[in-house]
């Protein structure tokens, strides 16, 4: 399972075999959820409360030096093969085992802030850790929202549930694809804004339009917007159902634990929205309309580690230009916007705005689509 060759014709006629070699690595996204066990783990048998920050370690400075080390995978599958791989079941198999991982993280994780006597650092650091952790469980919702299986739309709830953002899905499907790199899309960031406005922007923004496109959704079926078929109640009533009893079985400082840890997970998804498509803009067509969205439209990078961490999240053109292809098929361009390094070492560079406006700035107007014309960017 963890090797298989795709036989094809090629275009001169020719029979060719093809190897996904980085098909066993993809397990690295299936892992990496599971960090705060592994932090656990290590304040258990290390004894230091320290331990508990690897995985913010590991995350913002390993991460970002192993995508310089191993550098860009540029490599696509031949298109002969897409069908083929896509209905290779092994690839989904990985994103639905994933989806009991996460539960699993926030469960040892709150279990051992309520037990193991932490100071309030330690309890902090594992609050923040957990919360990182579960800001994986959106972009594993993510790849499976997109699907129109029933199995891979429920798994995509119950993901959601872990960081109580159940209105993911609606949001981004129905309203983010639809409006993106446009001045209407509240998950799209402008020149010159600072990751903290936006987020005071993305956040409430994200909210209120999905509430609105479920409603109106429900209300052509003549149902109520509170019905049992709204997905995004779903999703917080699982949340409700995990978090509370983890409150009423852990005590009353798991649901400051909890607090933190949404929170956070939360803003791993703004980080991610942020540097997607910082700055860029679908030109406006007479009719008002916007252009349909193409690959240059999203921040591109092709570096592997974080790729690998991320079920391929970062190859975000190809998904936003084909948002229906699975992670393993998506594809790299070339004359993309391209990121300097993967989304992790990213994150860091856009928690200091100034860093950030002085590095991607000028690789905004530099783009050939852009060409320094500031009418032509998003600001």
């Amino acid at each position: 399972m963890l090797t298989r060759s795709f036989r094809f014709t090629d275009d001169q006629g020719q029979r060719q075999v093809y190897v996904d070699r980085k098909r066993a690595l993809w397990l690295l996204s299936v892992v990496y959820p599971l960090s705060p066990v592994i932090a656990v783990a290590l304040h258990h048998f290390g004894g230091s409360e320290w331990w508990l920050t690897a995985p913010i370690m590991f995350s913002y400075g390993l991460v970002p030096f192993l995508d310089w080390l191993f550098g860009e995978d540029l490599s696509n599958p031949p298109e002969q093969t897409v069908t083929e791989l896509e209905n290779d079941r092994y690839y989904r198999y990985l994103t639905w085992l994933t989806v009991p991982l996460h539960l699993v993280s926030l469960l040892v994780a709150a279990w051992w802030a309520a037990t193991a006597g932490l100071s309030p650092f330690g309890w902090l650091v594992l609050a923040v850790v957990a919360g990182l952790a579960s800001g994986l469980a959106v972009n594993t919702a993510h790849e499976m929202g997109h699907k129109r299986t029933a199995v891979e739309q429920w798994l995509s709830r119950i993901a959601l549930a872990v960081p109580a953002y159940g209105h993911f899905t609606v949001e981004h499907n129905f309203g983010h694809h639809k409006h993106v790199a446009t001045p209407e899309d509240c998950a799209s960031a402008r020149m010159n804004e600072s990751i903290y406005h936006f987020a005071m922007r993305e956040m409430p923004g994200g909210l209120a339009r999905a509430w609105g496109i479920e409603r109106r959704r429900l209300a052509r079926s003549g149902l109520p917007a509170w019905s049992p078929r709204n997905t995004i109640v779903q999703s917080w009533a699982m949340t409700l159902l995990l978090q509370g009893v983890l409150v009423a079985v852990l005590g009353g400082w798991t649901l400051a634990f909890l607090f933190i840890h949404n929170l956070v997970a939360w803003f791993q998804l703004t980080s991610a929205n942020y540097v997607e498509h910082y700055g860029l803009l679908r030109r406006k067509q007479p009719d008002g309309e916007y252009e349909r969205c193409q690959p240059h439209y999203s921040w591109n990078s092709n570096h592997i580690f974080s790729n690998l961490l991320l079920f391929h999240l970062e190859r975000h053109s190809d998904h936003h230009a084909h948002p229906n292809r699975r992670y393993q098929s998506l594809r790299h361009f070339e004359n993309l916007p391209e990121l300097p390094t993967g989304y992790l070492g990213m994150f860091v560079l856009a928690y200091v705005p100034p860093l950030w406006f002085r590095l991607m700035n000028p690789r905004l107007l530099a783009l050939p689509h852009v060409g320094g014309d500031l009418s032509l960017v998003n600001r």
